[in-house]
């Protein structure tokens, strides 16, 4: 089963100028716990709720006036749209990450795909690989 039949194909895209708080309120509108961040028509990161709480909020960041850019994860990894379920699994096991940023081969966005979408695929393959995505890290397990 390829990327493209399970992934979520409709995302909404953070400018990396934008405020925590527009991206927080973005992400409630949503219901999703992270975003994609496009500039010049090219991925360059994805915030999420953690990065939010995490590297504003516990360090007392005005959501008024920290940016998008300030927060974000960078070096993000993906998988394109006509890669095996399996291969995107794996991608994310590898990088303990729950969603992942679908690129065609062009290399533009064109949706996520999160773990909820490999448990709900018909793929044993795929599912068998949640269980890897999911595993404590070495400093979890202390």
């Amino acid at each position: 089963m390829q990327v493209q039949q399970i992934m979520t194909p409709t995302v909404r895209i953070a400018d990396p100028n934008m405020t925590i708080r527009d991206a927080a309120k973005c992400m409630r509108a949503e219901n999703v716990g992270a975003l994609p961040v496009g500039e010049n028509d090219r991925l360059i990161g994805m915030v999420t709720d953690r990065d939010i709480a995490v590297r504003a909020v516990a360090e007392a960041r005005s959501p008024g006036n920290t940016t998008v850019r300030e927060v974000m994860s960078e070096g993000i990894c993906y998988c394109f749209s006509d890669d095996d379920a399996e291969a995107a699994a794996q991608i994310m096991a590898t990088h303990q990450v729950r969603r992942l940023p679908v690129l065609n081969r062009d290399k533009r966005l064109v949706g996520v795909i999160a773990l909820a979408d490999l448990g709900r695929a018909e793929d044993e393959a795929a599912q068998g690989a949640l269980k890897d995505i999911s595993q404590p890290t070495a400093k979890e397990r202390r």
